[in-house]
């Protein structure tokens, strides 16, 4: 089964990865790595959601955008390697969570986008990982995300 099979299995629709809302690239290759620079969770509508985990945000909440960033990540593979098939392996995941002083679930929030590459992915999906917390992420978003992956 093809990615692409996979993600009509799963019901799941890529939003659209949008311009960079800076001077950077959504992904650069080296070799047979892609680097995908950090994403927030924009969703199919355009709107991006604010918040501060442990202020007001749940980590239920926070899982759903983290998973949703997930999605835009998979949106910019897929624009950048033109088909799905050709990611190897998710190498390492990068989630940094916009964290109220005291909140220690980080782990739990960026869990959402990690156990979507799973699904999406199978075992090529798993991956090394760090989930750390910020004082403030660009524009208030709660959670962004940035991936590293081997590609064929």
């Amino acid at each position: 089964m093809t990615i692409e099979q996979r993600l009509k299995e799963l019901n799941i629709v890529l939003p659209p990865v949008g311009p960079p809302i800076g001077s950077y690239v959504h992904a650069k290759r080296a070799g047979e790595l892609l680097y995908l620079s950090g994403k927030g969770p924009r969703y199919p509508d355009g709107t991006m959601p604010k918040g501060r985990l442990g202020a007001g945000m749940t980590v239920e909440e926070g899982y759903r955008h983290a998973r949703q960033v997930g999605l835009v990540l998979i949106a910019a593979m897929k624009e950048a390697l033109g088909e799905l098939d050709r990611v190897k392996d998710v190498v390492k995941v990068l989630g940094m969570v916009n964290s109220a002083p005291g909140f220690e679930d980080q782990p739990k929030v960026v869990n959402g986008c990690s156990d979507l590459f799973v699904e999406v992915f199978g075992e090529r999906g798993r991956h090394a990982r760090s989930a750390v917390g910020m004082a403030a992420l660009p524009g208030g978003i709660p959670v962004e995300i940035e991936a590293i992956v081997a590609v064929k």
